[in-house]
């Protein structure tokens, strides 16, 4: 798994979930302030990357993860030799 696995699944779901152009989700996009996101959102996201990537994320560690980037390098640092799950 790469970096930008972990960035293509984020895209993927947020686009999905948000019903927005996944080429309009950059890196430094703000979930909330950029692309609309509501708790419930950034709920599912965090579900989402728990289940596929096997990792942990702590409630007050999730509140920190504001951005796109931010989530991905979060994730990739914990899984980023785990091999992708089955979506």
């Amino acid at each position: 798994m790469t970096r930008d696995d972990v960035l293509t699944l984020v895209r993927e779901h947020l686009a999905d979930e948000l019903d927005i152009d996944e080429s309009s989700i950059a890196e430094d996009s703000r979930f909330k302030e950029d692309l609309g996101a509501d708790s419930l959102d950034l709920y599912t996201l965090t579900q989402e990357l728990e289940d596929t990537y096997g990792v942990k994320i702590p409630e007050e560690e999730a509140l920190d993860l504001v951005t796109v980037g931010l989530s991905v390098d979060y994730v990739y640092a914990r899984a980023g030799s785990a091999p992708l799950a089955d979506r």
